[in-house]
């Protein structure tokens, strides 16, 4: 079951409303049983065809359907007026293909995040709100923000999925904020890249496998990827829904 109702996020866009979406599992509400949660970024690109932004999308409630996994996913669209997306949803300011010079605006929305919106679903939803069964996820700039807020926001989430991140946006080695990042010793992260994107951007591969190594050697529990022929598109990330689901431990119902 998904639910769609508006949101804002005041010190981004003031008072303009924007989707939220909120995937409920099969059998919620005939008992008092409680879910773990994944909050992800892009959520109009999650479950519907029609909203995708490139007419496909990750088909996130399909399989969760099809396998019966235990979990609700809270999820936003992004903002869709110009380069905002990418201002929103990068914790550094960087220059754009384009020339166009971005000025990271992801500290104010995970501050929005985890104060306004996560609240907000714990109060109106059967959830699991502590640290333990919360965790975040995302693709492209959607997968660097949540590198970032394991790095900086790991108090409120203990594990994640970065799908393709979009690490040339902090150079070409390990973005200063996970170096900095304090990651407790259970924290989880699935990251991949598909084998077929690492030309899109130089110094993708480098920075890439030198933040999982380093992700590693901060005692991070890593499992990473390069995916065979996998691309930056909704289609490659679809596929990789299963291998992200059982890494981070949200396995589907009667698995064992």
């Amino acid at each position: 079951m998904l639910e769609r109702f508006g949101v804002e996020i005041p010190a981004l866009t003031g008072d303009t409303k924007r989707t939220a979406y909120v995937y409920l599992p099969a059998g919620y509400g005939e008992d008092n049983k409680r879910y773990p949660v994944i909050y992800m970024f892009d959520g109009h690109n999650l479950f519907s065809d029609k909203e995708a932004t490139f007419g496909k999308c990750w088909g996130l409630s399909d399989y969760l359907d099809r396998t019966k996994t235990p979990l609700i996913v809270a999820a936003v669209e992004c903002n869709h007026e110009g380069n905002n997306r990418l201002s929103e949803y990068s914790p550094v300011d960087f220059t754009f293909k384009n020339g166009e010079r971005i000025v990271g605006k992801g500290k104010k929305y995970m501050d929005w995040l985890v104060k306004s919106f996560k609240p907000l679903i714990d109060e109106n939803f059967s959830t699991l709100p502590d640290r333990k069964n919360t965790a975040i996820g995302g693709s492209s700039m959607g997968g660097l923000m949540t590198l970032y807020a394991l790095s900086k926001y790991n108090k409120y989430f203990s594990k994640g999925a970065a799908l393709s991140p979009s690490l040339w946006a902090c150079g070409g080695g390990v973005p200063e904020f996970i170096v900095n990042g304090r990651f407790s010793k259970d924290t989880q992260i699935y990251t991949d890249y598909g084998s077929r994107e690492f030309s899109n951007h130089s110094e993708q591969k480098k920075a890439f496998s030198l933040t999982c190594s380093h992700l590693i050697e901060r005692g991070v529990a890593v499992t990473a990827r390069v995916v065979l022929g996998g691309t930056h598109s909704e289609a490659s990330w679809e596929k990789q829904i299963p291998v992200f689901m059982n890494a981070l431990g949200f396995a589907p119902y009667g698995y064992i």
